[in-house]
This record gives C-alpha cells, structure tokens and sequence, in this order.
C-alpha cells in the first residue's frame, strides 16, 4: 500500500472509470425502461407500475441532492452553464447525467495536459466525491429495491430468463462496488494514510456483497406470502432507522429541510447496509445495528418458512436460506478480518491511533486532510478565478470522512466552499 502524501494524480485509469461512470448512468436508466416493459408485455403491469414509481422516486431525490450541492458550491467550480439551464437539466431528471459528463470533459483534460496542475487535479477529486456520493445515493435507493422485487419475480415464478440472472448478478455487483467506490473516496480526505490495495479491496468488497446478499433474499422470500406486508414492514424500518439517524444528530445538509432529505435517503441505506452517519465510536453502533438487522432478516425467513410449511413448492429454498445465514455470518468475519489485518494504518503523528472504527484512536492523532481547491489563475473553461489565498473546501465530504474516521471531532456548520474555510481558518 503506497502512502499518500498528495492528492493522487488522475490518469487514463481514473478517466476510463469516470467514463464508464457516466455510461453506466445513462444505461441504467435504458435498462429500467426495459425490464418496466418486459412485465407489462408479460401481463405484470403491477410490477411495472412499481418499477417506473421506484426509478422516479430515486431519481428525483438525487437530482435534489445534485441541486442542491450545485447551489451551496462555490461559483467557481459550478459548470460554466446558465444557473436556469441546470435548473432545467435537474428538473428532467439529468442533472446526475450531466455531472458526470462534466466531470469526464474536465477529466480528459486534466489526464492528457502537457504539465500537470495541481489545482485543476484538486477540482476533478472535487467533483469525483460528489459524483461517487450521489451514485451510492442513486444505487441505493433504485437497485436495491428492483433487485428485490426481481428476485421475488424470479422466486413466484420459479423460472429465471438468462436477462434476470444477469440482471440480479449485475445489481449485485453495483451495489457493493458504489459502497466501495465511496469508501474509497472518503478516504482521500485523511492525510499521511495508506491507500487500499487492492487486497483490501476485495475483501471489503466481498464483506459487502456477503451482508447484502441475504438481507435481499430475506425480504423477497417474506413478500412470497405477503406481498403487502412487506411494504409495511419497510416502513416501520425505515422509520426506525430515520429515527436513529436523527437522533445521532447528522450535519450534512447546508437547510434543516435539505438535512431530512440526507436523513431519509440514508434510512433507506441502512434498510439493507451498514452506513455510518455520525462522529465518534462506530463499534458498539455497529453491533447494535448487524445485531437488529440479522434478527430482523431471520424473522422474515422464518415468518415465511412458517407460512408455506404445508407446501411443497419451494422446499428447495430451505438449504439457500442456509447457506443465506452462513454468508452473512461469513460476511460479519470478513469484515472483522478487514478491520484486523486489511484496514490501511493511519499514519498522521508519532504514537498516533488507529481508525476508530479498529480501535481507541482519538480525533486529535487522526489527521485530516480537508480536500482543497486552490483558486489560482486557471483556464477558463474550468471557471476558477484568480484568487491569491483563499481556498475552496468540500465541506459535506470532509463531514463523511470526519464521521468515518474519526472518534471526537468539532462540530461546523457552514456553507460549502468559501464560507467553511473561513470557520475552519
């Protein structure tokens, strides 16, 4: 693992991933379009209907998130487009779209400049967090849901087409890759720390992957019997879950309003994943919530093993709700096994602590680094002014990372960019 004492330089690697970000983007939602067609042509329009109302509610939330970052940046990094154009693009749905074709137009510049700059590679990684956040927001909040309701499609009809075998496998491997993505990026905030290798990320990756898996399936094999108790079911959870986001008192949003909207979508997160919100110790908070959820998971599968006792009709379920519950227990070790040994060791002062969520570590041996914007002279298709000492800061982003890798660390509200440094000088 190499240690990191700058930003990393954005290559053809990097550039190749935004790329694919911003196909996958616009794929995603040719996809959804296609399966919504593929039930109504097959006689499901309840299906259908549901498909097209989850990709319209994940959609609008994070094109609000999107709006509402855009509107709290500083000037200077906002795309050099009319402020009612982006307001338009937002109101269709496309503003995510065109975050990450802005981001690959500034990236291809950034890879292939003849001398490199450190300011415009500081404002891809600026746009590079607020793109890998919102994909976890959107993946979330619409492949998670049409995974399960695929896989109860799937279940109900005990046949699989080769498109929905495809499709469960690719869900799958988005879901957990957002995760990882994300926490990669989190990671660039923290100063003097090893970079993941990539052993350690394949293991949190598949510790991701393990934990999901059988949360999904357990919620599909309840709605077999019930499919309207499943949504309330999902209700009360959530609801659960976005009290205990409240009550932990997050500060990511730059409105209260905007801040319930923060708390809802990661509600939904916590339904099915693990997503820490807050600062301070993540270990007890974390057993508390694998605790509930694989209770919570055994009580759907049991609810429906108990239900269809007297059929025969999918016994063959029996040893996959087996195997469910030894990959869950498998993915709980595999990440103890990453935070033990793969978690990459701060290395901030002499005799400073680990993360928190490995050990005792305090805030102040962890060392942060805010990720920085220098306003310098800059070309002006990225829009940055001259400015000789003033920085621009992601603040909700070093929120994250605060929450993620810190035990103790003081509380700011401010605005995104020029305000927050201000309080932070």
């Amino acid at each position: 693992m190499a240690l990191r004492a700058a930003p990393p330089r954005f290559g053809p690697l990097q550039l190749a991933l935004v790329a694919a970000g911003a196909a996958a983007a616009a794929l995603d939602v040719c996809a959804d379009g296609w399966v919504a067609a593929g039930y109504a042509r097959g006689g499901r329009p309840g299906e259908a209907v549901l498909v097209l109302s989850v990709l319209a509610a994940a959609s609008a939330a994070t094109q609000a998130c999107s709006w509402l970052w855009l509107r709290s940046d500083p000037p200077a990094l906002r795309p050099a487009v009319p402020p009612r154009l982006l307001a338009a693009l937002h109101f269709l749905q496309l503003g995510f779209l065109f975050r990450c074709l802005h981001a690959l137009k500034l990236g291809w510049k950034v890879c292939w400049a003849e001398q490199e700059d450190e300011q415009e590679r500081s404002h891809m990684a600026f746009l590079s967090h607020d793109i890998s956040m919102l994909r976890l927001f959107e993946t979330f909040l619409e492949n998670t849901p049409q995974l399960t309701l695929l896989l109860y499609v799937i279940l109900q009809t005990n046949k699989a087409e080769p498109s929905q075998a495809c499709g469960i496998c690719t869900a799958f491997l988005c879901v957990t890759w957002s995760l990882l993505d994300y926490h990669r990026s989190l990671r660039s905030f923290l100063r003097d720390k090893y970079e993941l290798s990539w052993g350690s990320s394949i293991v949190y990756f598949l510790w991701n992957l393990f934990l999901i898996c059988p949360r999904i399936l357990a919620v599909a094999l309840f709605a077999l019997l019930w499919p309207y108790g499943v949504a309330v079911h999902f209700l009360l959870v959530w609801l659960a879950m976005f009290l205990w986001v409240s009550l932990q008192g997050t500060d990511f949003m730059e409105s209260p309003g905007a801040e319930q909207l923060y708390r809802a979508m990661v509600a939904v997160i916590l339904y099915f994943s693990w997503f820490n919100v807050a600062q301070g110790r993540t270990l007890y908070r974390s057993i508390i919530y694998h605790g509930f959820i694989l209770v919570d998971s055994s009580l759907l599968a049991l609810s429906w093993f108990w239900g269809q006792s007297h059929s025969e009709e999918h016994l063959y379920l029996v040893p996959v709700l087996i195997a469910a519950l030894l990959c869950y227990l498998l993915g709980l070790a595999l990440r103890v096994i990453y935070y033990k040994w793969f978690h990459p060791n701060v290395r901030a002062q002499p005799g400073g602590g680990r993360d928190e969520v490995d050990a005792n570590g305090s805030s102040e041996e962890l060392g942060l680094r805010s990720l920085v914007v220098g306003a310098g002279s800059s070309s002006e298709e990225l829009g940055l002014h001259s400015l000789d000492v003033s920085a621009l800061v992601n603040r909700r982003m070093q929120w994250q990372a605060q929450a993620h890798f810190t035990s103790r660390a003081p509380r700011q509200r401010g605005l995104n960019g020029a305000a927050a440094l201000e309080s932070a000088v």
